[in-house]
């Protein structure tokens, strides 16, 4: 998934304004972390850049049954893992990062919300290539990195892999993308 694109590819998939509908592609799933990390006003930055794949495992956990023979779901433990992320010191997400790995910060430090937004049949695509009414998911979550370092070579540079492990309090709600910027509304 390449960064800033959606616009361009959505218009064209869809051939004209209007609500979208096909086969949905890779690039219309994308996961924003809250650079911000518990500002008032989140400061959404999209992961993807330099990724090949990434997919939000949900790791069901396994149903038990207590003492009287009833089932119990226990429900999931989803997280995603950005295998590369390479440091850039023009992202938001740059400094919290390098925060997190460089003084092995835990806890609350690591707390901060990831936006899934799904461009489907509810969205809406104008002339200019913003979209409207796209389904949206906000929830809390936990980033930590899980090293830091990497090869040499050309077009590498130092990478910092982390895990985004979502811990609740999902909220539904819209996603209004202008200009590359998502704005969540909930429902």
């Amino acid at each position: 998934m390449k960064e800033g694109n959606i616009m361009a590819e959505t218009k064209a998939v869809s051939g004209t304004p209007g609500k979208y509908s096909g086969k949905l592609k890779r690039s219309y799933l994308m996961h924003y972390i809250d650079a911000s990390f518990g500002s008032q006003t989140p400061s959404w930055f999209l992961i993807g850049r330099d990724i090949e794949e990434l997919s939000m495992e949900l790791n069901p956990e396994a149903d038990s049954k207590n003492i009287l023979d009833q089932t119990i779901d226990n429900g999931y433990a989803p997280t995603l893992g950005v295998e590369t992320y390479y440091a850039n010191t023009e992202d938001e997400i740059f400094d919290k990062l390098k925060d997190i790995a460089m003084n092995r910060l835990t806890g609350e430090n690591c707390r901060t919300k990831i936006l899934e937004v799904l461009i489907d049949n509810n969205a809406t695509i104008d002339a200019s290539g913003a979209v409207t009414g796209a389904s949206a998911w906000v929830e809390d979550c936990f980033v930590k990195p899980q090293s830091y370092g990497g090869a040499g070579g050309n077009n590498s540079g130092v990478n910092i892999p982390y895990n985004v492990s979502l811990e609740g309090n999902r909220q539904k709600g819209t996603v209004a993308i202008t200009n590359k910027v998502p704005t969540f509304t909930a429902v």
